[in-house]
């Protein structure tokens, strides 16, 4: 059963960095932590669910998902940087980032 998943192995790795670096984005906001440790853990669940329900589907396509999701990591690493950044020189400032 696990062999099915193993196209798959590079998007899990990705969802899981994507998750970090969309948790860090809310940090550099200063979105209230549980609440983003909820929404992250429903995000999660659903991802699991729709992952479960469209392997057979999507196994066809595994090499495009796990492109696209390595594309979008990138993608959200790049703008959590800059954000961080702004913040950053924001705050040496004394301004608040808006």
């Amino acid at each position: 059963m696990l062999e099915e998943y193993l196209p798959f192995i590079g998007l899990i790795i990705f969802g899981n960095i994507e998750n970090l670096i969309l948790a860090s984005q809310g940090v550099v906001q200063g979105v209230n932590p549980k609440i983003l440790a909820g929404l992250s853990i429903i995000a999660v669940i659903i991802w699991l669910i729709i992952g479960t329900a469209a392997t057979e589907i999507a196994i066809q396509y595994a090499n495009y998902i796990t492109f696209i999701g390595g594309l979008a990591i990138v993608i959200l690493g790049i703008q959590a940087i800059h954000e961080a950044i702004q913040n950053i020189k924001a705050n040496r400032r004394g301004e608040k980032n808006v």
